[in-house]
């Protein structure tokens, strides 16, 4: 069996929102206690958190799970600094690897594993979520792309990379893809 990992994006600063959107509760748990639950169910090993500013809060939520967290101190840089940095703490040990997004509170573990599902079935080495008539993360990347997602540029998300390489790409749809969390409007409408 493959050895799968996770990578949670939780170190922004969450500027436009105003207070740190890790750390909003929807359905009774913190969006960034639901990405990590999801990966974790979905059997994701290891399971890391990338944090920035509001790092301690967000230490102490998660506490009580086996999440391991990492401190991006270049998080102000932009998204391929923060996948640079959780994908160095687990590369050497796992097969691939699910980038997931603390701000997409829809995200759970029948979503990673589905994306699972699809790498194994069609040999893929990108399964992305398919939401919004766009292709992106959560998403899986199988060993062969962690160069390239390494090299990334400081302020350019997978996406780019998933667009990069149409022909090695395979989609599930996850319409709830679509909603995440960037400002206090967007959190009134979830809730």
């Amino acid at each position: 069996m493959r050895k799968i990992g996770a990578v949670v994006l939780a170190a922004g600063g969450s500027s436009r929102l105003g207070r740190p959107k890790q750390l909003l509760s929807f359905r009774g748990e913190t969006l960034v206690r639901r990405a990590v639950r999801a990966a974790t169910e979905a059997q994701c090993d290891p399971v890391i958190v990338v944090i920035g500013p509001d790092g301690e809060a967000i230490r102490d939520e998660l506490r009580a799970t086996s999440a391991l967290l990492v401190e991006n101190a270049e998080w102000q840089n932009g998204l391929g600094t923060s996948i640079r940095c959780g994908l160095h703490q687990c590369a050497d040990s796992i097969d691939a690897i699910v980038l997931l997004a603390c701000d997409q509170p829809l995200v759970n573990a029948t979503v990673v594993a589905a994306l699972i599902a699809a790498h194994e079935k069609t040999g893929k080495p990108i399964v992305a979520s398919s939401y919004a008539e766009t292709v992106g993360i959560p998403a899986l990347f199988d060993r062969s792309c962690f160069e390239a997602l390494l090299a990334l540029p400081d302020n350019s998300g997978a996406k780019s990379l998933i667009a990069a390489r149409p022909d090695d790409v395979a989609s599930i749809l996850f319409e709830g893809g679509a909603v995440d969390i960037d400002t206090p409007e967007d959190f009134e409408r979830l809730r």
